[in-house]
């Protein structure tokens, strides 16, 4: 399998380095979504003192011809911190800075879905929604073959590597252990991880957030893994559907619940969310891939654990389902419900957007900007 140069160079004379005093600087990494709306870019700028809040934080800029979002002849692109997390790479008192991107006229760039997100997140802010994300992804070789799978052929079928132990049925565990120790320390919201039913395949969950803070937790925990690999030397894939064939894809399950569902009596208030879900299945399947459901094409077949990506269906327990209530939830008659339409690239400002507006705001149509797979 191949790995990256950068992977073989000696650590231990990188540390000798990162050893050194830094006195009272701070190195801030700002990171953003580039013009794909699944890229992320970063970089890194000094700070004189360790910022407490964002507000401490400065504006900054980047050339937007470079990551496709803007031309060249004006291409000025405007960064605005949106959320701090301590940085597991650089250690205390250095940050991660997630931020938004604005164009040369201060208006939103194409794949700056966080202003609208929050915006929408402050509408509803009373009802108190609860996210909660399961990011699928798979370990890639620098030549996009699966980590662990020969070199001229496949693994053994599915059914011993889902949450497997062993050497012939985890592969890859080292990156995900880094990445779980690395998110706890940053102040992510990781709260859970396991081997996924394709080897080389894994998934860790985040959450309970509130809001606005599902898209930055979950972004956060996105670009913590892409380092982690870096390091490693190996890449991590978020395609719905790396290996065609007898193999699962990969998905974004999102759970989903107000303070209302979760209180006694609350599986009414899940029951009309998911009747309103079902008449907007289309609009739904637009936004929960940055292609507007071409990715999800490939992954929502109806086999692997998945619904139909043109039918809507709903079941207690059912993995097959568009929407799945759990069997506890059907029990308590209250709790979460779980979306598992959305896929593992998608982008979590659109999809937790997608469900407030349906299922608190009320509204209707099926029409949404980025509807192609439906034209």
């Amino acid at each position: 399998m191949a790995t990256s140069e950068s992977a073989s160079l000696s650590k231990a004379v990188k540390q000798q380095y990162m050893d050194l005093p830094q006195g009272d600087k701070v190195q801030a990494m700002y990171i953003w979504i580039d013009g794909t709306g699944e890229g992320l870019r970063c970089k890194t700028r000094t700070l004189d003192s360790e910022p407490k809040t964002i507000d401490d934080l400065p504006e900054w800029n980047f050339d937007g011809s470079s990551t496709y979002q803007s031309e060249g002849s004006n291409s000025d692109m405007y960064l605005i911190p949106a959320a701090m997390f301590r940085d597991p790479f650089r250690k205390d008192p250095n940050k991660l800075v997630l931020c938004q991107v604005l164009k040369y006229n201060r208006k939103p760039a194409e794949t700056n879905l966080r202003l609208m997100c929050k915006k929408i997140m402050e509408m509803v802010e009373n009802q108190v929604p609860w996210f909660g994300m399961e990011q699928e992804y798979t370990i890639l070789g620098t030549d996009g073959h699966p980590f662990g799978w020969p070199s001229n052929g496949f693994p053994g079928p599915q059914g011993p590597y889902y949450c497997g132990v062993g050497a012939d049925k985890a592969y890859g565990r080292d990156i995900v252990e880094a990445h779980y120790r690395a998110c706890l320390y940053a102040g992510v919201q990781i709260c859970g991880t396991n081997a996924e039913v394709m080897p080389a395949q894994w998934e860790f969950q985040v959450g309970p957030c509130e809001g606005i803070n599902m898209g930055d937790h979950l972004w956060a925990a996105r670009f913590i893994l892409h380092r982690v690999c870096e390091d490693f030397g190996v890449v991590a894939s978020f395609d719905p559907k790396p290996i065609p064939g007898n193999w699962n894809g990969a998905g974004c399950h999102t759970n989903f619940s107000t303070k209302e569902m979760r209180e006694d009596g609350g599986l009414r208030a899940i029951e009309e969310s998911i009747e309103k879900l079902g008449k907007r299945h289309r609009y739904h399947i637009c936004a929960y891939d940055p292609k507007g459901g071409l990715d999800n094409a490939r992954r929502l077949t109806g086999h692997h654990e998945t619904s139909n990506i043109h039918e809507f269906s709903a079941g207690v327990a059912n993995r097959g389902a568009s929407i799945r209530i759990p069997h506890s939830v059907g029990q308590d008659k209250k709790g979460y419900f779980e979306d598992r339409r959305p896929s593992a690239n998608c982008d979590p400002y659109a999809v937790t957007e997608a469900m407030i507006r349906t299922c608190l705001l009320s509204e209707v149509g099926e029409d949404h900007k980025k509807n192609i797979y439906f034209t």
